[in-house]
């Protein structure tokens, strides 16, 4: 069945709360786009300041409006706040209409994959592509029955309860690994012990291969491709599902082939996410993504975990530049000096980790499952298939 369109803005426009009733001293929960987890709509952080430290921040909202980024790479960021707050330039505070549109229906349409596929050939701009709110503003989003919206998002908000419970599995074997690491190696990673421990950078320790560049023609099937959407810290989400065309593989990885064990390190949007590549008859790698592989001294898993630590993770954070997304430069990455321990003991925790990754893999495959599972139903709820 297919639904009536109605146009985004008669239905959900731009209405901010006015903040002319509010004194500069009355605190705010202050909302970045550093602030909200892509895809997900996930709060990382809340932030709590006075209204005079809000700088460009001006859209006010409240629990009625959903808050949308306009900005690329970020077109799938949707937040649904539970009180009062103020956003930056780039959110946007959608006002659904009541009584036509449902805000949970709304939020779901905003992050699936056919809006932000629609979205993203929108944007223009060279440094931070943005859409256009005009066109924005113009689009048609399917408008169902409000009991009919209410109960696609009951079954998303099934799905997705699925896909969460599969991803906190992988973040528990994760938060385990990262225990076990500390305890092995922390002491490297304090002020003091990275200063006395024996280093080199990571250039002198690794060969690498900057994938980054254009972004490649991309295909309903062939070989897979892995960009920074991808890479989360310590594991690759198969979502979202990308491919280039057989025919141009050879001339796209003109760089290089990626190896099974790769360290995978994106460089910007999001900064400094790290995980191992799996075993791939063929993969793609590009978009924001260098790989990295030990010349010896250290083991692929010792590497991974030491990018991870918070410490390097700080190190790299200083040496980054920009301001609404963060990036690093290759040269400034590969001069990033890593602690290198016996190599005896990272063999013993490389043993942990592919002891624990044996396990979690029926996790991992069970996130990439459900996730398809949720792409589907999206798909489907919004073409009045469900």
């Amino acid at each position: 069945m297919s639904w009536p369109m109605c146009v985004l803005g008669d239905v959900a426009p731009a209405k901010p709360i006015k903040l002319n009733s509010f004194k500069q001293s009355d605190n705010f929960w202050q909302v970045t786009l550093d602030h909200i987890e892509s895809g997900t709509g996930k709060l990382l952080e809340r932030n709590i300041k006075p209204l005079s430290e809000a700088g460009t921040s001006t859209h006010a909202f409240d629990e009625r409006h959903v808050l949308y980024s306009k900005l690329r790479p970020y077109l799938n960021k949707v937040l649904l706040p539970d009180g009062i707050g103020i956003g930056t330039t780039e959110l946007v505070p959608m006002l659904p209409d009541p009584e036509r549109l449902d805000r949970d229906y709304l939020a779901y349409y905003l992050k699936s994959n056919i809006f932000v596929n629609w979205v993203s050939n929108q944007t223009a701009g060279a440094k931070m592509p943005r859409v256009s709110m005009n066109t924005f503003w113009e689009h048609e989003i399917p408008l169902p029955p409000l009991p009919e919206q209410k109960r696609i998002a009951a079954i998303l908000d099934k799905a997705d309860s699925l896909r969460r419970k599969n991803q906190q599995a992988i973040q528990l074997a994760d938060k385990f690994l990262r225990a076990v690491f500390l305890d092995m190696f922390g002491d490297l990673f304090s002020e003091n012990g990275y200063r006395s421990a024996r280093k080199k950078p990571i250039s002198e320790l690794t060969t690498y291969i900057d994938y980054r560049g254009k972004t490649p023609e991309k295909s309903e099937y062939g070989v897979p491709l892995i960009t920074a959407k991808n890479v989360k810290k310590g594991f690759i989400s198969e979502e979202p599902r990308e491919y280039i065309p057989e025919s141009n593989y050879k001339n796209w990885m003109t760089r290089g082939q990626p190896l099974e064990n790769d360290v995978l390190f994106t460089t910007e949007a999001p900064l400094g996410n790290v995980a191992l590549l799996g075993k791939y008859e063929k993969v793609a790698v590009g978009q924001r993504l260098v790989s990295l592989r030990s010349k010896g001294e250290l083991t692929q898993e010792y590497l991974l975990y030491c990018l991870l630590n918070p410490y390097i993770q700080n190190l790299i954070n200083q040496k980054s530049s920009g301001s609404t997304a963060k990036g690093i430069r290759t040269k400034e990455l590969y001069q990033i000096e890593l602690p290198m321990p016996e190599i005896n003991k990272q063999n013993e925790f490389s043993c942990i980790y592919r002891k624990t990754i044996t396990v979690n893999q029926q996790y991992i495959f069970s996130e990439n499952c459900s996730s398809s599972l949720f792409s589907a139903l999206s798909q489907k709820a919004f073409a009045g298939e469900l």
